[in-house]
């Protein structure tokens, strides 16, 4: 990425992610969850009724829901109880009653086995993207993964970016470190802070920000100019 793009780029993640200016980013937003809520009044499928959930709170409604469930796999298995499914429900506060939550879980539970993959359930609920979208997503991840372990931290984004000309860091008023943990940032949870982006948290997010768009071309230029994508 060039130095010009990587400082206009930079002015975005100080306050938002930066998938598109301010002011389209907003109207985006406030359209998605007013379409979800209405949505969500007309839908009686228990997985859909979840995922219009997310979304009223928009953009990021996914990611935040999937951080949560993401925590609490405590042992690692990779699976959830229905006890512990419900309980990261009532963590989301989503406007989710028991008895749906309870429908949600035996939708997944298919084998009635008592526990659900939680990845598996992460993604089904996340809305859909076309394979053009996907690879994009896909492309941007890699890119910001300069070490190719899966995940990008700190040291991953200094790889990536100069924050020379950001207005913020030449005023010194933000060092680079404060520049780009306000970018990890945007992927934390309100409860989990860890510093890193997986790969799913990553498609999480742009999940979310692709239900936003209708257009494939202006979600196209979106990508390819927030993250110098040839």
């Amino acid at each position: 990425m060039d130095l010009a793009t990587a400082g206009i780029l930079l002015m975005f993640l100080v306050s938002e992610m930066p998938h598109r200016p301010r002011s389209s980013s907003s109207h985006a937003e406030e359209t998605l969850k007013k379409k979800s809520q209405k949505q969500l009044a007309d839908t009686t499928d228990p997985i859909e009724k979840l995922r219009l959930m997310c979304l009223a709170r928009g953009s990021g409604g996914i990611l935040g829901f999937g951080k949560i469930f993401r925590r609490m796999d405590d042992d690692g298995t990779g699976t959830l109880s229905e006890e512990e499914f419900l309980k990261g429900v009532n963590e989301t506060g989503l406007d989710a009653t028991p008895e749906e939550a309870a429908e949600i879980f035996k939708a997944f539970d298919a084998d009635g086995k008592g526990s659900i993959d939680y990845n598996e359930f992460i993604r089904a609920i996340r809305p859909r993207m076309n394979e053009n979208r996907k690879k994009l997503v896909e492309m941007a991840f890699d890119k910001l993964d300069s070490t190719d372990d899966g995940v990008v931290n700190m040291e991953d984004l200094k790889g990536v970016y100069s924050v020379s000309r950001n207005p913020h860091y030449m005023s010194g008023e933000l060092s680079e470190e404060d520049i780009l943990k306000r970018f990890l940032r945007n992927f934390e949870g309100e409860t989990t802070v860890d510093g890193k982006i997986t790969k799913d948290e990553f498609f999480d997010y742009y999940s979310g920000v692709s239900a936003s768009i209708d257009k494939d071309g202006f979600f196209d230029l979106m990508m390819r100019n927030a993250w110098g994508i040839k």
